[in-house]
């Protein structure tokens, strides 16, 4: 990915992963090496709030290497007593839509360890807010043991379907290496693709 290598400030890292732990224990393993990755370089983990899966993991792998951590829950997810109470701030909205954008405003990078619907669903919200110019801001898929593969693989076939730009398409990261996940968040640069594959409808928007 050709992105520029400028530096751009990173001080909080927005996690999006599972409620539950999944059935491979190199989930967890990764979540731990992220969580304590983010607290040695000094960035805060921004994330959905939980004391349960992999977002308990990551959060409580950033506490114990003396990071910070801000979680953002929805008041029925406290009701829940799914709220982890240790976090360095707990705030609590009053909707998953009000989540998505403070999580948006408190992070300046996003990384999607493995997990369900939830995980894809706040990913993706990210990209499309990109895609659109609402936001600017770094997305990566961090990998472990090619969960995520058959989702890059579809992402491909949405540009060889013409639904998807080929800028857009490679305006993510995804691996495993960490470090380098990392890095590349700080040199990004937002790809200046526009949305729409048709030359007429761009034309009829100008």
């Amino acid at each position: 990915m050709d992105h520029a290598t400028d530096s751009r400030p990173l001080r909080a890292i927005c996690v999006y992963c599972g409620s539950n732990p999944g059935a491979d224990a190199r989930y967890r393993e990764r979540a731990i090496d992220l969580g304590t990755r983010l607290a040695k370089q000094g960035l805060a983990l921004v994330y959905g709030g939980g004391n349960v899966g992999l977002m308990g993991t990551v959060a409580d792998a950033v506490l114990e290497a003396g990071g910070e951590v801000i979680g953002v829950i929805p008041e029925q997810l406290v009701n829940w007593e799914v709220a982890h109470k240790g976090v360095t701030r707990l705030e609590v909205v009053g909707s998953m839509h009000e989540r998505k954008a403070r999580m948006f405003d408190l992070a300046d990078g996003f990384v999607a360890l493995p997990g369900g619907f939830g995980t894809l669903d706040e990913m993706f919200e990210m990209l499309t807010w990109r895609q659109l110019g609402i936001g600017d801001k770094p997305c990566a898929f961090l990998d472990v043991g090619g969960f995520y593969a058959p989702l890059m693989a579809m992402l491909d076939r949405m540009v060889a379907e013409r639904f998807l730009h080929p800028d857009q398409r490679q305006d993510l990261w995804y691996g495993e290496d960490i470090g380098a996940m990392l890095a590349w968040m700080r040199a990004y640069r937002p790809a200046q693709a526009d949305k729409w594959m048709d030359e007429k409808r761009r034309q009829a928007l100008r």
